[in-house]
This record gives structure tokens, sequence and C-alpha cells, in this order.
């Protein structure tokens, strides 16, 4: 089954293509709440190259890496990844008025449930749309 969720993001496409694709700014808006925080993130933006973040309890109770690999890339436009045995994708859709659509689609796990699944997805693409208008 596949999850999708979007945000619209107030800034110019270079600078949302970059706030997702950077690892500085990935370790500031990756997280689905503010007890959690992304303290490591590696980004290889090319097909065949890898991704990973590392995602913690601020207090140090559980952390997990989220980890995989690159199969298309289209820039200012899409990213195609394989993670483990799902695959996810990332569409960036330009309205013209200087706003840009994030939308992400990702094959749901068995482990949670679906709609923890989307909210805690919704949340981080939240998350991104605020850092992104924030720092221009």
């Amino acid at each position: 089954m596949k999850i999708t969720v979007q945000t619209t993001v107030k800034a110019p496409m270079d600078r949302v293509w970059s706030a997702y694709t950077t690892p500085a700014d990935i370790k500031q808006w990756n997280t689905a709440s503010d007890d959690w925080h992304t303290t490591q993130a590696a980004v290889d933006l090319r097909v065949g190259g890898a991704f990973s973040s590392r995602m913690e309890a601020k207090d140090g109770s559980f952390g997990f890496d989220f980890a995989g690999t690159y199969t298309r890339i289209v820039p200012n436009a899409l990213i195609v990844y394989a993670f483990g045995d799902r695959t996810g994708q990332v569409e960036f859709l330009a309205d013209g008025a200087g706003a840009v659509t994030v939308r992400v689609s990702f094959d749901a796990e068995t482990t949670h449930p679906v709609e923890q699944q989307r909210q805690g997805w919704q949340a981080i693409l939240n998350n991104f749309a605020k850092h992104v208008e924030a720092h221009p």
C-alpha cells in the first residue's frame, strides 16, 4: 500500500530542492515532534548514491536510522529511492506563483498502523515547510 503526504512551501524551487537534499538542512527539519531530533544526515544525490539520517529521541531513550539508495533524480522535480524492500518518491511541483508543492509517496510498512505512518511523515513534511519558509 502506498501512502502519500504533501505540503506547499512558499519559497523558490531552488531553495526547496536545496533544503530537501542538503544534510545541514535535513538535520534541522527531519523530525515528527519536538522531543526528537536528527543527529546525522548524509546525501550522495545521484542515481546509485546513498542517503541516511539518524533520528533519536532527545532523552536518548530510542533512535533509528533511515537509509536508502537513489534510483532516479530529476533536479528540481523528482527524487525516487529504495529503502529496504520499499520504495518512495518525492515530487517537487512549482505552482507558478512562487510556491512549491512537495508530495511524498512511499510504501507502507507492516509494523505500525497506516494512519500513524501517514501522520508521522506528514509532521516531518510540515516541519520541512516551516524550516524552508523561516530560512529563505
